[in-house]
């Protein structure tokens, strides 16, 4: 007698962020960060033109941002989410999966439509 494995269903919840998904939030991500640079440069223009108090604070700080936000930027902008079995998390909770490939239904077990034979 043969046995048969049972129907596993595939979950979906367990496939990974799309190509275009992932692309499109690295887009918006990296214009977000370059807006934010863009805001440094604007206030710290501001800061200068309004003689600010604690200029020679405010300036190397306001700098240091438009330094370092163009890079974070690039370096995030390129960033993939990590594969799933280089995750931190998967190190300290595995997930127990079954290794056993999802079967078909096999003809009993398909539901079955009932086709009229009337022209």
């Amino acid at each position: 007698m043969v046995k048969r494995q049972a129907y596993q269903p595939i979950l979906i919840t367990d496939a990974s962020r799309s190509q275009n998904d992932q692309l499109n939030s690295r887009q918006k991500r990296y214009v977000l960060m370059m807006g934010i640079r863009v805001a440094c440069l604007v206030v710290g223009a501001v800061l200068v033109v309004a003689k600010a108090p604690l200029l020679w604070l405010w300036l190397p700080l306001l700098g240091l941002g438009m330094v370092l936000i163009p890079w974070l930027a690039v370096l995030l902008a390129n960033d993939r989410p990590p594969k799933d079995e280089h995750r931190l998390a998967n190190k300290f909770h595995p997930r127990h999966r079954d290794e056993t490939p999802p079967m078909s239904l096999t003809a009993e077990e398909r539901p079955h439509k009932i086709i009229d034979a009337e022209p």
